[in-house]
């Protein structure tokens, strides 16, 4: 029997089948679209809040224990870089016990190989310089707790001290001299930071914690070419958390730290511009103590780096950090960010290199600036470390290759 074919069921189902195709075709570009958009807008995003940087690790140099005029060179916490002379200033943490507060001038010699590999061929000390107060005398035993150093657009340098808040001698942040070590002008430090009076009406402690004051100290790279007399901006952060900051030993939140913002000029006494929440880092197993240690700038728009050093039974650690001010809330009239700061946004930070992963012994590195140019082009990035004064310990210089991209470290 002879089956006959309806023409028009048949275009219906051709109909019906070509439908389906375009449907499922639809589906899968618009989820494509959907997806690739959503992955360009969170790349995008990123590369607004942070620039494309990598490091790369270029060698490492121990500095011979040595005295230097009278003085034993150690205690290397802070470095900064003047390119016009292309020599480092260390600031030494010796709280005048040793020696009288100083910082010493370097010559740092980088080595290029003929195998087009780069390091440290050599450390130099080639000055050094005496921190003197509003008297013209060197600071007494004690009463210093140098941690930060900052080659300033005139010329000058800036130097912070922790103080040493269980014998009320107060932090401070103050401009010297680069070549007698006078001082020269004192910048405000808010009451917040300063220590108080806890036997009056039981008031809780207040200020900066011993030992956890103000580490990091630098400028924005740009003011150092600024004319005479251009107002330029200084940044400094604490350590730790500030006392009434400071959370409980049992919480599992980090540590609330404050970093602040100073606007410097000729005209017009240095003024507070802002102040913001860094927060800082989980500290790894087994530390003992761990702290942000040195900011550098990287731009003009609030770009930082930050280093973060820990140590304790596993030996010490260091962690760099990109850091973006942008965005973050002025915590200048908040009186304590013990309680709920959900509204309070931080600094933004993105993790730059673990040095642990370098594969190297470690210091107790504290001291970072930004160097000179390497012969291939890139930006140098100097790390130093405070070896306390022990026989146990070095005086540690790391040199890498900062770059615009993702290559790997070595």
């Amino acid at each position: 029997m002879t089956q006959l074919i309806n023409p028009n069921r048949s275009r219906l189902q051709a109909s019906r089948l070509l439908f389906s195709l375009l449907l499922v075709a639809a589906i899968a570009f618009l989820t494509f679209l959907t997806t690739s958009c959503g992955s360009s807008q969170a790349r995008t995003a990123e590369q607004r809040t942070f620039l494309d940087l990598s490091l790369n690790f270029l060698g490492e140099y121990q500095l011979p224990k040595m005295t230097f005029e009278d003085t034993q060179v150690g205690g290397l916490s802070a470095l900064s870089y003047d390119r016009k002379s292309d020599r480092f200033l260390a600031l030494s943490d010796d709280r005048s016990s040793l020696a009288p507060a100083r910082f010493y001038t370097l010559k740092l010699s980088i080595d290029h190989r003929d195998t087009g590999e780069i390091g440290i061929e050599n450390v130099e000390v080639e000055n050094v310089t005496f921190l003197k107060n509003e008297n013209g005398e060197t600071y007494t035993k004690g009463s210093i707790d140098p941690e930060g150093i900052a080659l300033s657009p005139r010329g000058t340098v800036f130097v912070s001290s922790e103080g040493v808040p269980s014998q009320e001698i107060t932090p401070f942040i103050r401009e010297f001299d680069r070549q007698t070590g006078q001082q020269q002008e004192s910048l405000r430090i808010p009451e917040r930071y300063l220590p108080n009076d806890t036997t009056q009406e039981e008031q809780p402690p207040r200020g900066i914690q011993e030992n956890l004051g103000f580490e990091s100290l630098t400028f924005e790279p740009l003011s150092l070419a600024a004319a005479s007399g251009d107002p330029f901006r200084l940044f400094t952060a604490t350590e730790s958390a500030l006392f009434q900051d400071s959370l409980p030993p049992d919480s599992e939140n980090v540590p609330r730290l404050r970093l602040m913002h100073y606007l410097i000029g000729n005209i017009a006494p240095p003024t507070l511009v802002a102040e913001h929440l860094y927060l800082l880092n989980p500290a790894p197993k087994g530390a003992i103590d761990n702290g942000l240690t040195e900011l550098v700038t990287l731009d003009t728009e609030g770009r930082f780096l930050s280093l973060e050093r820990s140590y304790g039974l596993f030996g010490a650690g260091a962690k760099i950090f990109q850091v973006v001010m942008s965005g973050a809330t002025d915590t200048s009239n908040i009186a304590s960010l013990k309680g709920d700061i959900s509204r309070v946004d931080p600094v933004k930070k993105k993790l730059l290199l673990d040095l642990s992963e370098l594969g190297i012994y470690l210091d107790n590195l504290e001291g970072m600036t930004l160097g000179p140019r390497l012969p291939d082009g890139s930006q140098s990035l100097v790390l130093v470390s405070d070896n306390n004064f022990s026989n146990a310990q070095v005086t540690q210089f790391l040199l890498f290759s900062l770059k615009a991209g993702n290559s790997q470290s070595n």
